[in-house]
């Protein structure tokens, strides 16, 4: 008679079987990736403060792609690990600690980030004197791939100058020549306005007066009754996140939408959503939108990240999966980490239609590693066909129209 084995040593046993099973129905490269080290991907973004629902959406985008990516065999064979750290949404200095820890403690192979401008170009410092290959998800302001571009640095996002130029004739036609400025006053909101200006003195037009608002503001009144007291014909909002959301509901509160157009650059479905429906208004620029139902791909993208947020997706979340996927896709065409080599490789690289989610074939430019995505010039809508269609596009600008030259860009890029 066999004598009877204690439980834990039962089920330590019946786990190793069901573990030796497992592994003799599975691929042997599904299996040589789950026995290395992992790749590891570090995202470095806002996921508290001002921009933290943007932060978190990217960060939502990334572990999609992760998720998709380990499904197809990792990359180089190996599974993808994403390591998350929380900049804040104000504190350079929290972002660039954050970094260091990402590269230096966790070994990372890719830094992605951030939303914040000042941040990503903080980032940009540290993975370039570090040497890993950095994908700015979300940080808009002109620098990053222009008079401060690093080799290792590639963005997804547009430039400031990219959404100002894609809108900027349609507000000066349509509504008027006379415009005040609402800006949040840091690198992204500076670099919006000097944007909106260069159009204006192209088209002869007057800038009236600017409010600078801090990072945070909940009380706009007083920047309101400025541009209240100015008279200009279009109001430019440059806030984003929280601060655009308390910025438009005061406006409308103030009675500004009556008696001017309300307008701006960058616009998200996440403002839009927080927004009530009577300060749904305004002409803007959506970076990427879902409802595309021409596009191939989209469909399934959109369905992806309903299924894990009860929500459609933001342009925010196509940034952290496009910058994921790309990542990826580039290493196991390369068969390397090599930051460098993986540099050098996505100079003109082009992203698949299934990742790019656009009608144009969208590219990161080999001069300044800046992405070349359509832009979404349209209007905000109270209420769309379903509840969160919010936007409407009237015209689908391709990138490379939109943007200044490489040599316009300020950018010299080196590969020291």
């Amino acid at each position: 008679m066999t004598p009877s084995l204690p439980p834990t040593r039962r089920r330590t046993l019946l786990g190793a079987g069901l573990a030796l099973a497992a592994m003799q129905s599975t691929p042997p490269w599904i299996r040589s990736a789950r026995a290395a080290a992992p790749v590891r991907i570090g995202l470095d973004d806002t996921l508290t403060g001002t921009y933290a629902e943007l932060g978190k959406n990217e960060m939502t985008g990334c572990q999609l792609a992760v998720e998709e990516i380990n499904a197809k065999g990792g990359i180089l064979g190996r599974q993808v690990e994403l390591i998350v750290e929380d900049s804040t949404s104000a504190d350079t200095g929290t972002a660039v600690q954050k970094a260091r820890k990402l590269i230096s403690r966790d070994k990372v192979d890719f830094m992605l980030g951030n939303v914040n401008s000042a941040m990503a170009l903080a980032i940009g410092q540290v993975t370039h004197e570090a040497k890993v290959l950095h994908i700015v998800t979300g940080g808009h302001t002109d620098a990053v791939t222009g008079t401060d571009c690093h080799w290792n640095v590639f963005r997804i996002c547009n430039t400031t100058r990219m959404q100002t130029n894609a809108v900027s004739k349609t507000l000066f036609d349509k509504y008027g020549k006379r415009w005040f400025f609402i800006t949040p006053d840091y690198a992204f909101g500076h670099t919006l306005q000097q944007g909106f200006e260069a159009s204006l003195k192209e088209f002869g037009g007057k800038e009236v007066g600017v409010a600078l608002a801090p990072l945070g503001t909940s009380d706009y009144s007083a920047y309101l009754i400025q541009a209240q007291n100015a008279h200009p014909d279009v109001v430019i909002f440059l806030t984003a996140g929280q601060d655009a959301v308390n910025s438009l509901k005061q406006a409308v509160q103030f009675g500004l939408d009556k008696r001017f157009h309300i307008a701006g650059a960058q616009q998200e479905l996440e403002v839009l959503r927080g927004l009530p429906p009577e300060a749904r208004i305004g002409t803007w620029v959506f970076e990427w939108y879902w409802n595309q139902p021409k596009v191939p791909h989209v469909a399934e993208f959109v369905a992806a990240i309903e299924k894990k947020t009860g929500h459609k997706p933001t342009a925010r979340h196509w940034f952290g999966y496009a910058a994921t996927w790309t990542c990826a896709l580039i290493a196991n065409r390369e068969k390397t980490l090599d930051a460098v080599k993986l540099a050098k490789a996505l100079e003109g690289y082009t992203l698949p239609p299934e990742v790019a989610l656009m009608p144009d074939p969208v590219m990161l430019r080999a001069g300044d590693h800046q992405l070349m995505p359509d832009l979404y010039v349209g209007h905000a809508v109270s209420k769309g066909a379903t509840p969160e269609d919010l936007f409407v596009v009237d015209d689908v600008v391709p990138g490379l129209k939109a943007a200044p030259s490489v040599a316009a860009t300020g950018c010299r890029m080196s590969w020291h």
